[in-house]
């Protein structure tokens, strides 16, 4: 007798989970936005003045990152004229999206050459297959290798050998991955990472949240990008079996989450959109950094709302999430220059 799998969960759109335990995240959403989840190959010529390569990183797990290269001016006798790096941990509530998708190609090719940066982009491993803390460990591997790469042993990457600044290097991450930007950073704040240095770290929209809801959370609009349901589900399927929101990975300044003031931390720039869900969570995060005396600075978008940037559709129609989506890449740029 043939077994027809069962639809035990689904997620809008995003992710369907069957009795048998597979995963199929197949978008069945609207089709006009597909192709903003479908994978953009790497090139290795440059496009618009960036080359991709994709680069297995460790050969046993499989952990895989997407390097973007700007095209610059040769030549790099010193350190003087190395390009900063920035590690990006994709987002999709830790449950979907790849660090390939043509949403992020789009963002962090026009951040590579706008910002004369290396991106290195992490495949992370997504749940309820693989439950937090595996993207965290992902994450942390990633700066591992850097720190190989730039000690090097054994390992050579020529983008990065040859032109990369191991004592710039920022994190970066949307939605669920500015949450690993601080628990990476807190990870590494513990080890010497040298020659690496971590100058800095970039939660975008983080996935900053608690048990009992907030007033965002009751009063702003849901967006494509984020709805109550999205955030409820898809963190069950990532969180620890028997968590709730109130563990550290997803509220960082919660009872249960190690205090801010004992953390080794870089500078941050948090960003926030203005009619995010999660907004006020976002603040309180900021508010508990500034009273642990961190260094930590934010920037608000006005009259947008969560991951808006990556919404090419809207960038490319309409005239505000544009101009929003410019400054978010100025002030981030802006804050890398200082660091």
């Amino acid at each position: 007798m043939i077994h027809r799998k069962k639809l035990v969960e689904e997620v809008s759109g995003w992710l369907r989970i069957f009795d048998d335990g597979s995963v199929d995240r197949t978008w069945t959403g609207p089709p006009e936005v597909t192709f903003m989840a479908e994978p953009a190959p790497p090139h290795e010529e440059f496009k618009e003045g960036v080359a991709v390569r994709d680069v297995t990183i460790d050969e046993k797990s499989g952990l895989r990152v997407r390097i973007y290269l700007p095209q610059h001016e040769p030549p790099y006798t010193d350190n003087h004229n190395k390009l900063p790096i920035i590690v990006h941990f994709h987002g999709g509530g830790f449950c979907i999206s790849q660090a390939d998708w043509y949403m992020y190609y789009y963002m962090y090719s026009r951040l590579a050459r706008l910002a004369s940066a290396i991106v290195v982009s992490v495949y992370l491993r997504l749940a309820p297959e693989h439950r937090l803390p595996a993207a965290i460990d992902d994450g942390f591997s990633a700066l591992m290798w850097l720190r190989s790469l730039g000690q090097g042993h054994d390992s050579y990457e020529p983008w990065l050998n040859n032109y990369g600044d191991f004592n710039r290097v920022f994190l970066i991450g949307d939605s669920s991955g500015g949450n690993l930007v601080h628990h990476v950073a807190a990870r590494a704040g513990h080890v010497d990472l040298s020659p690496v240095r971590l100058a800095g770290g970039i939660p975008v929209h983080p996935g900053f949240v608690r048990s009992v809801r907030s007033k965002s959370e009751m009063e702003q609009p849901e967006s494509p990008f984020l709805t109550l349901d999205m955030v409820d589900r898809f963190l069950k399927l990532a969180l620890p079996k028997g968590c709730t929101k109130d563990h550290p990975f997803t509220c960082p300044v919660g009872h249960a989450a190690p205090p801010l003031d004992g953390l080794n931390l870089p500078p941050f720039l948090l960003c926030v959109a203005e009619t995010d869900l999660i907004r006020d969570t976002e603040m309180e995060y900021y508010e508990a950094m500034r009273k642990a005396n961190k260094d930590v600075e934010l920037l608000i978008n006005p009259g947008v709302g969560h991951s808006f940037y990556l919404n090419k559709i809207a960038v490319d129609m309409d005239p505000h999430t544009a101009a929003q989506t410019t400054g978010l890449l100025e002030g981030i740029i802006e804050f890398i220059k200082r660091h």
